[in-house]
């Protein structure tokens, strides 16, 4: 493994658990929190009553416990109002700690929560619930025994300050692990489709010699072998010989070039495994996962490539609308042609729309006769199946 593909998988490894070293800072400031809590009763002029101390610390562990929920660790792949439910208990659990303890501290959670929000739930949505957080964690101020409209608007802008630049700061950071991701994505099909340009070169190169071997070479040595022929009917004794011989070397010669370009000619396969192994290796964010027999890791130039299309639409789908975490494919061949299999564990939809991806799937597979099935409903993600006649890749 050379220096740069460790750093890509170590990049990888970095983006994927992106989502992991927020809740473990969370874990942190929730640690924070948890301490000026437990000192809060012996801060206080009065012992706060026992609702009020087991309110406090209700809230903050159904905090915690939340922030550890797996729809977290999902992202944007759970069900929106699945994500919506996580992050609503989440906040009211903040608002609980501010709540009961008549302090500031749940703000320090809203601060996570609005790192959080960029990773769970659309951009909008996200900005609508930052601005409602600090509408929230101002309210209790005019009501409380010392509050006041001035103090309230104090406390809005302050609030809306501390979530606002977690918000911002992890939104900038998704945007650029987005384009990362992109980036590696598409250098990941370059990669495939410059491995598969290589190869049909190769194949090219050597259908190229050949011809030239048969037409020159092969031609000039059948010239040579007639002329030999017809000098050992006019050449007696010792000559004779010497004739003869060199007609037995030229026809033997011959045979060698024609049984050459035959080798060249037939040497027409590409290398498609590697090629999907080149696409598989460039996605962090989804895990591929490739089933390809030896026996049909090498096939033909044109095959290769409409396959190899397909797979890179049936990758980019996964990624960017399916929004799924694994993604199976595989290659298997019948009486009937060869079939290209994916399968992923996306969100599917009801209703499928055709897009331009979809469609040129479809037309190339038509250009060869073949054809493409897609299958789908929501929490089950999609599986597709391109199929390609036999008789018309032999």
């Amino acid at each position: 493994m050379s220096l740069q593909q460790l750093l890509e998988r170590l990049g990888a490894l970095t983006e994927i658990r992106t989502i992991d070293w927020l809740r473990y800072v969370g874990v942190l400031i929730w640690f924070l929190t948890a301490f000026p809590l437990i000192l809060l009763p012996w801060l206080l002029p009065e012992k706060p009553p026992t609702g009020d101390i087991i309110g406090w610390w209700s809230a903050a562990f159904l905090f915690l416990l939340m922030l550890w929920h797996p729809i977290i660790g999902r992202r944007r792949a759970a069900p929106f109002w699945q994500r919506v439910v996580v992050m609503l208990v989440l906040s009211i659990s903040a608002f609980g700690v501010t709540h009961f303890t008549h302090t500031g501290l749940g703000s320090l959670l809203a601060m996570l929560i609005a790192a959080l929000l960029p990773w769970v739930l659309p951009m909008v949505v996200g900005i609508v619930w930052v601005v409602c957080l600090a509408l929230f964690f101002s309210a209790w101020i005019p009501f409380s025994a010392e509050g006041s409209w001035l103090l309230a608007l104090v406390y809005l802008l302050m609030n809306l300050g501390l979530t606002s630049f977690p918000f911002i700061a992890s939104l900038l950071a998704l945007q650029q692990m987005q384009a990362r991701a992109e980036l590696r994505r598409v250098n990941s099909e370059l990669l495939a489709t410059q491995s598969l340009l290589a190869e049909n070169t190769r194949i090219a190169e050597r259908v190229r010699i050949s011809r030239e071997l048969h037409d020159l070479v092969g031609h000039h040595l059948t010239a040579l072998t007639l002329n030999l022929e017809v000098a050992s009917h006019t050449t007696e004794g010792k000559p004779r010989e010497h004739v003869d011989q060199a007609a037995s070397i030229a026809r033997l010669l011959l045979a060698d070039v024609r049984e050459v370009v035959s080798d060249m000619r037939r040497d027409d396969q590409v290398d498609l495994k590697r090629a999907l192994e080149m696409l598989a290796a460039g996605v962090p964010e989804l895990k591929i996962h490739l089933e390809i027999p030896e026996t049909l890791a090498q096939t033909d130039p044109k095959r290769a490539q409409i396959l190899l299309r397909c797979a890179q639409e049936l990758v980019t789908n996964a990624v960017r609308h399916a929004q799924a975490s694994n993604l199976w494919l595989s290659l298997l061949e019948n009486e009937d042609g060869l079939v290209l299999k994916a399968r992923d564990d996306g969100r599917g939809t009801p209703n499928l729309i055709p897009g331009n991806g979809i469609s040129g799937m479809r037309e190339r597979l038509r250009e060869m006769g073949g054809r493409l099935d897609i299958a789908t409903r929501p929490g089950a993600g999609f599986q597709v199946k391109a199929w390609i006649p036999v008789e018309q890749t032999t």
